[in-house]
């Protein structure tokens, strides 16, 4: 039995990953930190028959206790957020490329076999974009002075408009936040120390995770379980822009079962790869759903007509290259998926926190 440690394994995406992986005949250990701000002081369910190492990605001698007998590692361990990336820099550069430095120094010299990484669609900044005639462009960046007069779609170099089309592995990276800096130097690390030392190694670049388990009281863990706090506590659900601007949701079984593949395929190291449902959704579409899915639909969503800096306007999947690589294909649409996530959230109570992150990011500048 292949023994797998996972980093964060008692996050919201770690769990789910650590019962995939117990499902198919894993040995796991996780290593977490549990800290407040996604547990929120309260006990954890372990998945199944996992072992707990509590503890910092940062803590080399923990890590390589972690590490002892272990053939395979899934690196979870993360800060996350785009906004609070922002302002809490130190935090999420320390968490996040500090900690992927000690897991691989730790590595150095043991019989592990294979890491895979959660990397994020955020590295990519803006999604792909094509002229109406078809052609592509490679980078599309918003300006600050078109963002302040509330123009939110993205144009081309001479000012036309474009299309947003699926975004694939190969549009080079356009890191617009903190957060997306610190993922994109998570998976650089973890390939480029699998080229020298002989590791397979693979970065699933995660897009818009939803699900059952996501940590109601942290605003920053998702725009689904954000707009769900707010609405479970007869709040609106805040949209900054005019929440025309389009993202990908995968459901967090997809994911769990994308890092399992990860692990075992063989082609799939050494690779990039996009896991998410390969559909866009607009964001007041996605607030549209889940109102109705938590059945209070006269609850209209805040259009704030305003942005966050960091965000940007369009990107979604193309996952022709997970369904290549990993033979993997998403089972869970959104819209068929927010019955039991709404059931979730009114069985669990959720603490709003939305108005805190909105004033948090107003007092720095961080919303224009």
């Amino acid at each position: 039995m292949a023994k797998i440690l996972v980093t964060g394994g008692c996050g919201f995406i770690g769990r789910h990953v650590t019962e995939e992986l117990l499902d198919h005949g894993y040995s796991v250990r996780i290593l977490d930190a549990m800290i407040e701000q996604v547990h929120a002081g309260s006990d954890v369910p372990v998945p199944g028959s996992a072992e707990v190492v509590r503890g910092d990605v940062r803590d080399k001698a923990l890590v390589e206790e972690a590490l002892q007998n272990v053939d395979g590692v899934i690196h979870l361990a993360a800060e996350v957020g785009v906004g609070q990336s922002m302002y809490e820099i130190a935090r999420y550069v320390g968490g996040n490329d500090l900690g992927t430095a000690v897991l691989l120094e730790a590595m150095i010299g043991r019989n592990i076999k294979r890491i895979v990484v959660a990397s994020s669609m955020s590295v990519y900044g803006e999604g792909r974009y094509q002229r109406k005639d078809g052609t592509s462009l490679d980078l599309v960046r918003r300006g600050a002075a078109q963002i302040k007069a509330g123009r939110w779609d993205a144009t081309g170099p001479d000012g036309e408009d474009l299309v947003a089309v699926p975004t694939d592995e190969d549009k080079p990276v356009d890191l617009a936040s903190i957060y997306a800096l610190t993922k994109y130097s998570q998976e650089r690390q973890v390939l480029l120390f699998g080229e020298a030392y002989g590791v397979e190694a693979v970065a699933l670049r995660l897009f818009n995770v939803f699900g059952a388990g996501q940590a109601l009281s942290n605003p920053y863990t998702g725009v689904l379980a954000n707009f769900a706090s707010r609405l479970a506590n007869g709040q609106p659900p805040m949209i900054f822009e005019d929440g025309r601007q389009r993202r990908d949701f995968v459901h967090v079984r997809d994911v769990a079962r994308g890092f399992r593949l990860a692990l075992e395929k063989p082609a799939a190291s050494g690779h990039v790869i996009n896991v998410g449902s390969g559909q866009a959704y607009t964001i007041t579409q996605v607030a549209t759903l889940l109102a109705d899915a938590m059945a209070v639909p006269n609850i209209a969503p805040d259009i704030m007509n305003r942005a966050r800096s960091g965000d940007i306007r369009n990107c979604f999947a193309d996952i022709a290259k997970a369904r290549e690589l990993l033979g993997f294909e998403p089972q869970h649409r959104l819209e068929n998926s927010l019955g039991p996530f709404a059931h979730w959230v009114r069985t669990t109570g959720a603490i709003d926190r939305g108005a805190e992150m909105k004033r948090q990011l107003e007092d720095r500048g961080l919303v224009s």
